[in-house]
């Protein structure tokens, strides 16, 4: 097996392979900026959610935010009470585009801050988060688009419905206004601090107004924090600008920066076809953002079509024609029963994975700091049957 964290470690393929210690890196890196500027920093669970981490993740961080009612209780039960028990105290923050009646007393248990879409859902839902003593924010949109080529991604596109322009936010009821504690903005994905800080321009210029008058902002998610190359010192002027000009208390909400390069996808070459290789592992099911960003995923051991002298098309075994993982070259031709290792495949896989076809879902193994593999999470038959 490679290296980079894999050892010589020959598991049952497909299966995800997650490193404690390169969460870990990931993780002083992101307490190093909480350190240096006073901003708390959440787990974005919609990312990674991998809960045999999460007493070690809230160690470093203040806690995290959930997307809906089930990564919220998972936050609560998995890094929330074990942590509270040893006098830690987590924060745990949502944010939906639409709270559910019937969820939202339990979401209330749960959660700490609770981020509006809509000054409609204050008005349905405030009162209640009020009395329960939560801290209330509303989610903004400062209609600044930073990305190029993925408006699936890009939150400010025209008609987006996640946030509140400066128009709508002027709409709102003087009584809904004064509810509010904080606002949040989320517009990057996979940016670095210029992006933020030309958001943060357009954020003062429409909403600068309503600042004064706030106790936080959170800056949501999209912040490779932990990529190579990152301007860390940027970032830190940008939340020092925040606190020191208006007095706020700055969040901010990585996922891939969590857990970033720091997992593996095993797979086993099922056969060779010529210059195609069928794996045991599908884009479609196992790293489905493959094919919704698109993007080619880092293999470890190969190079780009021709680079090397053996170029081959890999491929998952489901019917659908497009379940192509992309183009790599070997130095020696593919056999069956060759393992084969994609990097970063911590962030949006486990969560986002599926068993289109009946495909079996991946082990899940933790690689812990002194280098022990231990299998967390193995699925079979009834997962694939329970979802029907």
């Amino acid at each position: 097996m490679a290296s980079n964290g894999m050892s010589r470690y020959e598991p049952a393929t497909p299966c995800y392979v997650v490193d404690a210690g390169l969460i870990e890196n990931n993780l002083k890196v992101l307490r190093e900026v909480m350190e240096h500027t006073g901003a708390c920093i959440l787990l974005a669970q919609k990312a990674f959610s991998m809960y045999a981490l999460y007493p070690l993740i809230g160690q470093y961080l203040c806690g995290a935010t959930a997307s809906g009612l089930y990564e919220a209780r998972l936050c609560a039960e998995e890094m929330s009470k074990p942590l509270k028990a040893c006098g830690r105290k987590i924060e745990s923050h949502i944010f939906s585009p639409g709270y559910r009646e019937e969820d939202f007393q339990e979401i209330l248990e749960y959660c700490d801050h609770i981020v509006f879409n809509s000054w409609r859902q204050v008005e349905k839902f405030g009162v209640r988060a009020r009395d329960a003593g939560k801290s209330i924010g509303l989610r903004i949109n400062p209609e600044c688009s930073t990305q190029e080529g993925h408006a699936i991604y890009d939150p400010c596109a025209p008609g987006s419905r996640l946030g509140v322009t400066r128009e709508c936010f002027a709409q709102g009821a003087k009584e809904l206004l004064q509810m509010l504690d904080g606002l949040h903005f989320h517009t990057l994905c996979e940016q670095d601090s210029d992006a933020l800080e030309k958001t943060l321009n357009a954020v003062e210029d429409r909403f600068g107004q309503y600042l004064p008058g706030m106790k936080w902002i959170n800056f949501g998610g999209g912040h490779h924090i932990t990529r190579a190359g990152y301007d860390i010192p940027r970032l830190e002027r940008c939340i020092r600008r925040m606190r020191e000009k208006y007095g706020l208390k700055v969040y901010l909400e990585p996922g891939e920066a969590v857990a970033l390069n720091a997992g593996f996808l095993v797979s086993s070459v099922l056969e060779v076809q010529g210059s195609n290789a069928i794996l045991d592992t599908s884009a479609a099911c196992h790293m489905p953002d493959v094919l919704e960003m698109p993007y080619r995923p880092p293999l470890q051991d190969s190079g780009l079509p021709g680079e090397k002298p053996f170029t081959y098309r890999l491929g998952g075994p489901t019917c659908l024609a497009g379940d192509v993982i992309g183009e790599y070259s070997f130095d020696a031709p593919l056999k069956e029963g060759d393992r084969l290792v994609f990097e970063d495949m911590a962030i949006y896989s486990m969560v986002k994975n599926n068993t289109f076809n009946g495909m079996p879902l991946p082990d899940i193994v933790l690689r812990d700091k002194d280098g022990k593999y231990r299998i967390v999470r193995r699925f079979g038959y009834e997962d694939f049957k329970m979802r029907l």
